[in-house]
């Protein structure tokens, strides 16, 4: 499987911190969600 990394800015990094706090998620799972909401937006 594929790996990436993401950095971002300090506000950012925190929204996905609560977002993971909120859903009891991980960081890493909230970014997946993420990425994957972007890229059905494309289409």
């Amino acid at each position: 499987m594929p790996r990436y990394s993401v950095v971002c800015e300090q506000e950012l990094a925190e929204r996905i911190e609560e977002l993971a706090f909120e859903y009891e998620l991980s960081e890493g799972e909230v970014i997946e969600q993420l990425v994957g909401i972007g890229l059905e937006e494309l289409e």
